[in-house]
């Protein structure tokens, strides 16, 4: 999911679509210390779309303390 489409999203969307991601990165440390061995690059990408999703998250809220 590209930033594009997260700043079109509302503060209900992003905080779902964030969990989501938080529950994947879970499942995904369970599998690694199950002995299961998901694809490694998956890692990286889900700890990099959650800092978008924060990221997003965190513009929001200090462009609304300043207007």
């Amino acid at each position: 999911m590209n930033v594009r489409e997260l700043r079109g999203k509302n503060a209900g969307e992003l905080s779902e679509e964030l969990r989501g991601r938080l529950r994947e990165q879970f499942n995904l440390r369970m599998q690694k210390g199950s002995g299961q061995t998901p694809r490694p690059h998956l890692f990286k990408a889900v700890r990099r779309e959650i800092a978008r999703i924060k990221t997003v998250m965190s513009e929001r809220s200090h462009g609304s303390e300043r207007s």
